[in-house]
Formats: C-alpha cells, sequence, structure tokens
C-alpha cells in the first residue's frame, strides 16, 4: 500500500512538471503585445495595432483624442470623421481613400474595423496631422511624437535667475521669489535664498517688475515657506500671524507693481494631523484671495503631488480658491535625475480628479531634466489638455538640451 502511495505521488510530481514545463513554453513562445508610445510615454489603447500589405493601422479614436483631435463617428454610412483647427478629415471603413478639407486621397491600405474600434494607416495619421512616427517591428513599438504646440508657460525667478531676464518676455507669467516666511511665521524680505535683490546699476527690482508687466508677461510676487522648522505651522495656527502675514503680502504685491500672488508653502501634512494641516492651509488661502481678488490681484498655488509624501493640500477646495493650482511633480527619487513619468502622469490624473483642466500647470525642475524627458513631460501636458507648465527656474532654460521646451514657449502670441 505504501509503494502505491509513494508511486502515485511521484506521477503527480512528474503530471504537475510537464505542465509547468509546457507553461514556461507557451509563455516564452507568446508573441510580445504592441505598445504605442505618444511623446514617449505609453497610450491604452483599445486593441493591437495590425500591419497589412506592409502599412501599419493603429486605432484612431485612441490616438486622435490624446492630440485633441475631435472624433466623430458616422453609423449611417459607417464614416469617421477628424477636425481639428482648420482641417478636416473623413474616413470610411473598407474604402482606400480619404477626405481632407473636401479633397479626395488615396490610402495606402483601406481602414478596418476591429472589436469596435477604426484602425487607419500610421503614415496616414502622420502626413494628415503632423505627428512623427516610427515603427520598431524587433519591440513591435508604434513611437508618435506630437508637433510642437503653443503651451501657457510660467517661469519662476529666483536670485541667480539675473543672468536669463532677458527671456522673460517668452513666457506668459514669471513668479519672483523675493520674499518668505521666515522661522517666526512672519514676513520676511530678507534671508539666505529668497530676499529682495538689491539693485544691479540702475536695474531695481522694482524695474524688472515693470518691464515684465510692459512687455505682457504677467508679474506675480512669489512667497516662499517650508514647514522644515514649524514656520509655517506657526503662522498658520497663530490667527494674529496670519492675518498680519496677508495683510503684508497683498500690500507688499500692490506697492510693488505685481499682477498676481504666488504662494509656495512647501512641507505640510508630512506627519501629524494631516486634515488639521489642510484645513489651516485651504482658510489662509480662502483668507488671501479674498483680498487679492478685491484688488484684482490673481492667485497661483505651488502645491506638492497627491502621489507624493506631503499630503495638507486640499485640491478641490483649493482649485476653487486660486486661479492656478501648479503641480510641483518633481523631486520623487533623485533630483539629479528626470522624474519618473508613471509618477508624474499618476499626479497629473490624481490633479484632475479634482480640478479643472483649465486650472492646472505642470511643474517641470529644469536641473533634473533633460531634452527627451522634458519633450515627454509636455507630451502629458498635451494629452490631458493642461493650462501649461510652470519651469523651475529661470536661469536654467539656456541649455542647449532644452530645445524642446523652448519650442513651446517661442510661441507666446502666436
Amino acid at each position: 500500500m505504501k509503494k502505491q502511495v509513494w508511486r502515485g505521488i511521484a506521477a503527480l510530481c512528474l503530471s504537475a512538471s510537464l505542465m509547468l514545463g509546457n507553461t514556461s513554453a507557451a509563455a516564452a513562445a507568446a508573441p510580445a503585445k504592441t505598445s504605442i508610445l505618444l511623446d514617449g510615454f505609453p497610450l491604452p489603447f483599445p486593441v493591437e495595432p495590425v500591419i497589412v500589405q506592409g502599412s501599419t493601422l493603429v486605432p484612431f479614436r485612441a490616438i486622435a483624442e490624446a492630440m485633441g483631435i475631435q472624433v466623430q463617428w458616422n453609423p449611417q454610412d459607417q464614416s469617421i470623421t477628424a477636425r481639428k483647427e482648420s482641417k478636416e478629415v473623413r474616413l470610411w471603413l473598407n474604402k482606400p481613400v480619404a477626405l481632407v478639407n473636401g479633397q479626395a486621397v488615396s490610402l495606402p491600405v483601406s481602414p478596418r474595423e476591429v472589436n469596435g474600434s477604426t484602425l487607419i494607416p500610421l503614415s496616414f495619421f502622420s502626413n494628415q496631422f503632423g505627428a512623427q512616427v516610427s515603427w520598431d517591428g524587433a519591440t513591435k513599438t508604434v513611437s508618435i511624437v506630437t508637433p510642437p504646440k503653443r503651451l501657457y508657460s510660467m517661469a519662476f525667478y529666483a536670485i541667480s535667475s539675473f543672468a536669463e531676464r532677458a527671456a522673460i518676455p517668452s513666457f506668459d507669467a514669471v513668479s519672483f521669489g523675493w520674499s518668505r516666511i521666515d522661522g517666526e511665521g512672519r514676513l520676511t524680505l530678507a534671508g539666505k535664498d529668497f530676499y529682495w535683490p538689491q539693485p544691479a546699476g540702475e536695474v531695481t527690482p522694482e524695474k524688472i517688475v515693470a518691464e515684465t508687466r510692459a512687455g505682457g508677461t504677467t508679474p506675480y510676487l512669489m512667497v516662499f515657506a517650508s514647514d522644515g522648522t514649524g514656520e509655517l505651522s506657526k503662522l498658520q495656527a497663530d490667527r494674529t500671524l496670519r492675518d498680519k502675514a496677508i495683510a503684508q503680502i497683498v500690500q507688499l504685491a500692490q506697492e510693488k507693481g505685481f499682477a498676481g500672488i504666488t504662494l509656495d508653502f512647501e512641507g505640510l501634512g508630512l506627519d501629524g494631523d494631516t486634515a488639521q494641516a489642510k484645513l489651516q492651509y485651504t482658510e489662509f488661502v480662502s483668507l488671501l484671495s479674498e483680498q487679492a481678488r478685491q484688488l484684482g490681484l490673481k492667485l497661483a498655488l505651488v502645491l506638492h503631488p497627491l502621489n507624493g509624501a506631503y499630503q495638507g493640500y486640499d485640491y478641490f477646495t483649493l482649485g476653487a480658491l486660486a486661479d492656478e493650482l501648479i503641480v510641483m511633480a518633481y523631486a520623487y527619487e533623485n533630483e539629479k535625475q528626470p522624474e519618473p513619468l508613471a509618477k508624474v502622469n499618476e499626479a497629473i490624473r490624481l490633479a484632475l480628479a479634482e480640478v479643472p483642466k483649465e486650472k492646472l500647470l505642470l511643474g517641470i525642475s529644469m536641473g533634473s531634466e533633460n531634452e527627451q524627458s522634458v519633450g515627454a513631460k509636455l507630451g502629458l501636458v498635451k494629452r490631458y489638455g493642461l493650462k501649461g507648465i510652470a519651469i523651475w527656474r529661470l536661469g536654467l532654460i539656456g541649455q542647449p538640451a532644452f530645445a524642446e521646451m523652448k519650442k513651446s514657449i517661442a510661441m507666446k502670441g502666436n
């Protein structure tokens, strides 16, 4: 009896071994799935691209809508119409011809329907909408790079930005980091990194602000604070300190000719009572917003991302109080390397669940990015239709690696 039991166990083990071996072999033999990279980041799509007669066909709607192209399906004549700016493209299922602004254009392969999605030739798509496309057969990857797009842009001006002040007219707005909350919770124009600069000959801070405004760029007074030594906690918990700081901020912005205020309060909600930190910061912003609006001043808020370590920011309420929210989607891992796109993408999606896209700016730290990574982040801004970008900082944008970003900010006024 024991021999029969052991023989049965041995047989089961052998069978399981063979099954595992077959499973591993099947997995190894399974073909790699096709991926689509839009501006360097994966794009979800409903069906796999296919190759027909040497032409790569891709799911049209998924790509078009990610590029801001309006798509309309007509079930009556089995046609799909795409519109963007002054261009209209119309295609039909199983017909090797398209209409581009009313003119007939031949297609290498007819569009076809696969599981409810319309697939069209990738080459035709790129020709009509100005995208650069490529196909890597070895990795089965479709790469699409969208054309440059005019983006609203804000730059941060720090003390070390003086050498690149000539670039100010390229931006829609500039936040001047010349004030901060000190260790006692008080507004100050003195300090180590954030302070009111001394004149450089005839060039005074007031003159830079005035010239910025005269040149069509909106100047913001930026007020910086970090809760590293508890200064923000002191400020927000003490109503007297809070009310005095708000009054001083508004008065300073008005007297010095600024058109707006940028509040960069960092480090809230790392530990302790997160709900209380959110409530106190929101109260501060609410009071500041009320006084700023009475004087016609705009309000922008610099916020840690919702997938970061600091959770003291109520995006939903703050989005209703401010004109712009700047998602500080950087310093996740290594400040000297490009920020991980997956984390930045997640930060954007979380913010969009709380705030209208028209109010969101993606913060980009130029000190850790390169030309390729900047292009990918601009691609995410375009993909989600955000208001624009906020660059930390002026003084780092003159490097050749950032040519892609300069294409976007250089189109100001176009």
